[in-house]
């Protein structure tokens, strides 16, 4: 079977979703390839912390009622290294911005459920396994429910993800790619434990890095640092805990516990490819980039990608221009290198990397103390953190 649309988005994931809706309000067609099945989209954990722009541009799109009445708005959050605490005000120091804690599952299903209802196509179960013509003329072959189809576009936005096929359909020639795999790993839980803090907390102890998380009044997330290779068969509930607790500790800090519902490791990695087009394939979000997550930036480039793309590819069909799509690759490359940037940062700041009291531990004891000693420094933190108005 052998179908037509302006824009083939490959990946029903937050910039797949955020793209079709763009372009659906432009009056640009479109339609989303995922090969999982809608399910799967709507339970996958992933991120949960929202920058003021993803906030703005999901109220701008109309998508924001549960988001605005579910989601956690944070105005600050608290740095704390071997027990000594900071707070960063994030509205004081960006005149009146902030983040929001939302679970990307949530945001996932809001996508999904806007894009149904203005009647945006989501095939689910549609693998697709080939992209041919991009050049010129993309056709994207794909496989559901056991048939064969073609889908013929003039653009195909790849939003599949690092292992999907869009970036693997690039030429290898055409870019050139970057990466570092960090020495250590996440093990993240979530548990159903009212959070102990309104706030985040980033803690650097000398036996590794916690961040305590949330995502509702109810559900607590949290982290620890492990080394490379460690396993969940070494951490029992209870070990969990007691890290937790102590690695967070301070004085009148209580760690609330609870039943331990997920948890998983996960390796810390910087990925990225220096050019993000081919053609008329365009890639957005994890297929191009990956960012550790201690910055909180993953999801939130990958939105800001798809607003670059859909205003470009809107120019090209309203005016015929090719300037904005030419440059589609340099506008995204500079918000993802600022991330990048910060994301590098934050994570050598609060991971343990060397013994206690040695020379690279008196350094990342010097940057905290900065922080705290100086406005400048802590406006900084804080307008990445909340993310950049423009870059």
């Amino acid at each position: 079977m052998i179908d037509r649309t302006q824009v083939g988005i490959i990946g029903a994931g937050p910039a797949g979703l955020t793209l079709a809706l763009l372009l659906k309000k432009q009056g640009v067609n479109c339609i989303v390839l995922e090969n999982q099945s809608r399910a799967y989209c709507e339970s996958r954990v992933r991120a949960g912390l929202l920058e003021q722009n993803t906030v703005d541009l999901f109220n701008e799109l109309g998508i924001a009622g549960r988001l605005n009445k579910e989601g956690l708005k944070h105005e600050g959050v608290i740095f704390s290294f071997n027990g000594e605490r900071i707070r960063v005000p994030f509205e004081e120091l960006t005149h009146g911005r902030s983040i929001t804690i939302y679970g990307q599952q949530e945001v996932v299903k809001d996508l999904i459920a806007a894009n149904i209802e203005k009647g945006v196509p989501i095939l689910f179960g549609a693998e697709v396994y080939n992209i041919k013509g991009i050049e010129t003329s993309p056709v994207a072959f794909y496989q559901q429910d056991g048939i064969e189809h073609q889908l013929s576009c003039d653009f195909v936005a790849g939003c599949d993800g690092f292992h999907g096929i869009s970036r693997q359909t690039l030429p290898a020639d055409c870019y050139k790619t970057y990466s570092k795999e960090y020495p250590f790993s996440w093990l993240g839980i979530l548990a159903h434990a009212e959070p102990s803090s309104d706030e985040l907390i980033y803690a650097y102890h000398e036996r590794g890095f916690a961040l305590h998380s949330l995502r509702s009044e109810k559900v607590s997330r949290l982290y620890l640092q492990v080394e490379n290779g460690d396993t969940i068969d070494n951490w029992n509930d209870e070990k969990i805990w007691d890290e937790l607790a102590v690695r967070l500790g301070t004085k009148g800090f209580t760690l609330n516990r609870g039943k331990i519902f997920e948890k998983g490791i996960t390796p810390m990695r910087s990925y990225m490819i220096d050019n993000m087009q081919y053609g008329r394939l365009f890639l957005a979000g994890d297929a191009a980039h990956i960012v550790p997550p201690t910055g909180g930036k993953g999801l939130n480039l990958a939105v800001a990608d798809t607003r670059f793309l859909a205003e470009a590819l809107v120019d090209w069909y309203k005016n015929e221009s090719d300037d904005q799509l030419d440059a589609y690759s340099a506008n995204c490359l500079r918000r993802i290198w600022r991330a990048q940037d910060f994301s590098n940062f934050m994570t050598y700041l609060f991971h343990k990397q060397a013994e206690h009291g040695s020379f690279e531990y008196q350094l990342q004891k010097s940057r905290f103390d900065y922080i705290r000693l100086s406005v400048a420094q802590a406006t900084t933190i804080a307008e990445n953190y909340v993310g950049l108005k423009a870059i």
